[in-house]
């Protein structure tokens, strides 16, 4: 049975953090080579964590299944990161910044670890300036900032359209530095296959060599996942092809709690579905918004081109006037499929709404719209052969980041002793709800200011006797990996790992997806577990384990999101409510917005792993709202 204690700090919550740094134990510098750390993921989450830990003088142990860390799929984020520095002094602060998360997490998230990321949000641009990563500025030299969604200010820095590869190219650098000290070693192309406990604490991975085959085990005091999260459970989403959720769903069956699975973000800012032959979907950053316009024709069915179409016959149906086209995601993911389903969608499929530029071209010129989006303009046309400088964007929601993840306390440690989790794996400081240039935020606030402090507090509070590879456990895990391993691929069936992952995405899409209502949920419920036995039964897994063999890591993958799904509807079912990315269409006001039930649901649902094909075990972490009203969420 797990526990939950979320281990918040007592006082006021401007000092939380603070006092609670004041009053963690602490390791000698000079004894901190004593210890080893395991880092699973080198995104910006993970990189942040292993250079810092290893600047500290911690032995790093750093793991990624890419052939190199900063391929990693932080680098294809685009937009900005938010922080609270009020550069352009238009009444931004932490607690502003603080008080529109938790507004825009539709109130439920944790105060306190949202409030410490506000405040650490300022640091992080200074850590990233000093790092090189080239943000925008202002002819006087100074950062400049633009607007997201969910916010009255601007409070979003950014790289043009790259803000993620060069966030990921400096933490890579400071990275490196480790790797050439020694203080780091870097594990290429290793995956991650499971999580070995000895007397209970997290003290090691098994990993399966992708190149070789090799399975092999690795041991350290600690151990700390950042390995993002699990969109890819619907197939077709902005996540690259090879992001899953296999470390933290193999650490939740080791008995780490996995909280709100069904919290996932619809991004509403994406390039249509063209057709059965993609892996993956395009996103176009959310920054758009600030300057395209959003519309659809007024009358069902209208395949007029958009030039040829009046403005009296034009639906800007984001009608949220204290926020325009900025209004968070959820809302304006939701708005879109509405305008669409009512058959006012554009493009030959009709799931399609424009996103207009003409306006401001003909206001600030198109060289001014080059310089600010220039990049991603090119991106889309040659994606879709159409010229965005001359016709509108057309853009539709789709399934882009999750919200939910393994349980964390305040100290990023989950359920499992020793095991802490980071940025977009843990269940985040987002609430249902996450606002555009928040991810990266929180990603490397965990890795570069908070777990520094919380880990050295856990090594220093336990105590933990030194293991080896050799301790029983390591051999019972690996022995486990061998046998899963060689199932695959002894099934020697007739369909292909991708045809299961495409009809999985598809059923999640349409039961679990943008809306779900208790029906489709309990029909999605039904049907996994068949689909989970046919794969069993059916799957084609060619080759061997003893190479690289692409098709057995795709296998092992679908096999947990088979698993996966299920906890996510199981979820989404036992919360009858909408909030934020949880839509339950039974659960609406009377103009469409998310109905909240405070009452019965302003909690955290932790789920237990309970065995094969068992129903697994709610928990719950009750919210409070000491400093933020508790109240209906409104953008109008």
């Amino acid at each position: 049975m797990i526990t939950l204690d979320s281990k918040i700090p007592s006082g006021p919550i401007t000092d939380k953090w603070d006092k609670h740094r004041a009053e963690m134990k602490l390791i000698n510098p000079a004894n901190k080579r004593k210890y080893t750390l395991i880092v699973v993921g080198t995104g910006l989450a993970g990189s942040a964590a292993a250079a810092s830990l290893a600047e500290l003088g911690y032995n790093v142990e750093c793991f990624t299944f890419h052939d190199s860390p900063r391929r990693a799929h932080s680098i294809a984020a685009q937009g900005g990161i938010n922080a609270a520095k009020n550069y352009q002094n238009d009444g931004d602060s932490i607690w502003r910044l603080f008080y529109d998360t938790v507004k825009g997490g539709d109130f439920r998230a944790r105060e306190a670890n949202v409030y410490r990321l506000a405040q650490v949000s300022v640091n992080i641009i200074d850590q990233c300036v000093a790092q090189g990563v080239p943000f925008a500025r202002e002819y006087g030299g100074y950062l400049a900032n633009r607007s997201f969604g969910g916010a009255q200010v601007s409070r979003t820095f950014y790289a043009k359209g790259q803000t993620g590869q060069q966030l990921l190219l400096g933490a890579y650098s400071a990275l490196s530095r480790q790797i050439g000290a020694g203080t780091v070693k870097m594990h290429n192309r290793k995956e991650m296959l499971d999580l070995v406990l000895v007397d209970g604490h997290a003290r090691g991975i098994v990993t399966r060599d992708l190149v070789s085959g090799k399975i092999e085990s690795f041991a350290a005091d600690a151990v700390i996942l950042a390995t993002g999260g699990y969109a890819n459970v619907f197939y077709l989403s902005t996540n690259a092809k090879a992001c899953n959720v296999t470390s933290i769903y193999r650490a939740h069956k080791k008995g780490a709690g996995f909280a709100n699975p069904c919290y996932t973000q619809i991004h509403p800012t994406c390039i249509p579905v063209s057709g059965d032959h993609q892996s993956k979907l395009t996103l176009m950053s959310e920054s758009l918004r600030n300057d395209g316009r959003i519309w659809v024709p007024k009358a069902k069915g209208d395949k007029r081109p958009a030039d040829q179409i009046p403005e009296s016959e034009r639906d800007y149906y984001l009608k949220y006037p204290s926020f325009g086209n900025l209004s968070p995601r959820d809302i304006a993911s939701r708005a879109a499929k509405e305008a669409c389903d009512e058959g006012r969608g554009v493009g030959s499929s009709g799931y399609g709404v424009y996103l207009d530029f003409a306006d401001s071209i003909k206001r600030l010129s198109e060289e001014t719209i080059a310089e600010r989006y220039g990049n991603l303009f090119e991106m889309y046309e040659r994606i879709t052969g159409e010229n965005p400088y001359k016709s509108p964007m057309r853009i539709y929601p789709a399934p882009h980041y999750t919200m939910g993840g393994l349980w964390v306390d305040y100290n990023l440690m989950s359920t499992i002793p020793g095991l802490h989790v980071l940025g977009e794996a843990n269940f985040s400081d987002h609430g249902a709800n996450r606002l555009g240039a928040s991810a990266l935020m929180q990603g490397l606030g965990d890795g570069y200011f908070v777990i520094p402090y919380t880990i050295g507090h856990y090594l220093a509070s336990e105590k933990t006797a030194k293991v080896t590879t050799d301790h029983p456990e390591f051999k019972k895990a690996e022995q486990a990996a061998t046998a899963q391993t060689q199932r695959l691929l002894n099934i020697n069936g007739k369909r292909s790992t991708n045809s299961f992952h495409r009809e999985l995405g598809l059923l999640m899409w349409d039961k679990c997806g943008m809306a779900r209502t208790e029906q489709s949920l309990k029909e999605a419920l039904k049907r996994i577990p068949e689909l989970r036995e046919e794969f069993w039964k059916d799957v084609k897994v060619t080759g061997v384990g003893e190479e690289l063999n692409q098709s057995l890591e795709h296998a092992g993958r679908v096999a947990d999101f088979l698993e996966f799904a299920e906890l996510m509807c199981y979820d989404a079912l036992e919360r009858e409510e909408s909030c934020g990315g949880h839509f339950r269409s039974e659960y609406q006001t009377e103009d469409g917005e998310a109905l909240r039930n405070d009452d019965k649901f302003c909690h955290a649902a932790v789920w237990e792993y309970n065995g094969a094909n068992n129903k697994p075990i709610r928990h719950k972490e009750e919210l409070t709202f000491d400093n933020v009203h508790l109240a209906t969420r409104s953008y109008k």
